[in-house]
């Protein structure tokens, strides 16, 4: 016997509940991402989504990691939305059409690492202190 999901969580999914929630998180990301890319477009909508996306992760990793959650919530979200919403691979070829201007390409580069990361520190050091100071969540929404 494996061993018992940690208190107040439900069992783990079962792997075809997994990934039909992938599945669809994951179009319902794309198609997210497809929108941003028609509203910004270009490296713009790259920044845009990535930085998003990265303080949604830290959102939700948070809350789950601290709050009790539905068991598909992160395969959903996290896994499907957040995956397909955020793009590595379009930042990398951003990047490289850029490259006709180096110093841009640098700055796009750099630029969006740390304005991701310094997103997804923020959203797990805000989400902490919400949680922190006691603001009602209803573990039944989740």
């Amino acid at each position: 016997m494996g061993a018992a999901p940690p208190a107040g969580r439900d069992a783990p999914p079962r792997t075809g509940e997994s990934l039909a929630a992938v599945a669809v998180g994951g179009a319902l990301g794309a198609l997210l991402r497809h929108a941003a890319s028609l509203l910004f477009g270009g490296p713009a909508a790259t920044f845009v989504v990535n930085v998003v996306g990265c303080a949604a992760i830290g959102v939700l990793m948070t809350l789950i990691s601290q709050r009790a959650a539905h068991r598909l919530l992160r395969p959903f979200l996290g896994v499907g939305v957040l995956g397909g919403f955020t793009t590595f691979s379009t930042f990398v070829i951003d990047v490289l059409q850029l490259r006709a201007h180096p110093l841009l390409a640098v700055v796009f580069a750099v630029g969006s690492v740390l304005c991701c990361l310094v997103a997804t520190a923020a959203a797990i050091g805000l989400t902490g202190l919400v949680l922190q100071r006691g603001a009602p969540v209803e573990e039944d929404r989740w």
